[in-house]
Formats: C-alpha cells, sequence, structure tokens
C-alpha cells in the first residue's frame, strides 16, 4: 500500500469533498487544493493506474475499495493530530497545517501508540 504524499492528500481530498457532495470532478479538487486543472488531471490519471479511484465517462470520480482505505487512513491520522494539537494550545490553522505534514511521515505503530494514548486522556 505503498502511495506518495501527493498521493494521499489527493485521496484524502476526494473523500473530504465525498461527504459533502453527491459527485466530485477534477474542478471540484483542483477549486479545493487551489491547484491547476490539468495537474489534478494528471494526478487523477496516477490514481486511476494505481486502482485507487474510478473515473465515470462523465467525469466524477470515486473512490475504489483500496483508494478508501488509504484516505480514511490519511483522514484519521489528520483529525487526530488536528484535535490534539489544538487540545495543547495550538491555533487551529496551524495544528490543521502541521497536522497535515506529520499525518505522511509517521509509521503505522507510532501513530496507534499516539492514538491509544490520546484516547486515554
Amino acid at each position: 500500500m505503498h502511495t506518495t504524499e501527493s498521493s494521499e492528500n489527493y485521496l484524502e481530498t476526494i473523500l473530504i469533498l465525498s461527504k459533502s457532495r453527491p459527485v466530485v470532478r477534477s474542478v471540484d479538487i483542483a477549486d479545493e487544493l487551489g491547484f491547476k486543472k490539468s495537474s489534478v488531471s494528471v494526478a487523477m490519471k496516477n490514481l486511476r493506474e494505481r486502482g485507487h479511484i474510478t473515473v465515470t465517462k462523465e467525469g466524477f470520480i470515486y473512490l475504489t475499495p483500496a483508494g478508501r482505505k488509504i484516505a480514511e487512513m490519511i483522514y484519521e491520522r489528520h483529525e487526530l493530530f488536528t484535535r490534539w494539537l489544538v487540545n495543547l494550545g495550538v491555533d487551529e490553522k496551524i495544528a490543521a497545517q502541521d497536522a497535515c505534514k506529520i499525518e505522511h511521515v509517521l509509521s503505522h505503530e507510532s501513530f496507534e501508540a499516539i492514538k491509544k494514548h490520546v484516547k486515554k486522556l
């Protein structure tokens, strides 16, 4: 399940957008991330080739089970780290930015240990 930070960010964004709208399109992702549509198009091609998304003929993007698993893992990390940092007194905007960095580099083992610890608090 090795993915790049960029791929993980795209998958997480698709997951988040899919929670608030009936369908997700490349233009929605580009708007959300502030990227050029052409860059998003290349990324969607790569995610499709890796089996992380499907794209309908209408251009609607859906996560595959494999893509959803990665997206939910990254989203869980992002949410936990953001809440944890805010509870420590970090400004919410800074906490979200830092969480976005941490979520990609931490091992599964370390994340699970932190999650267990944070839940005890």
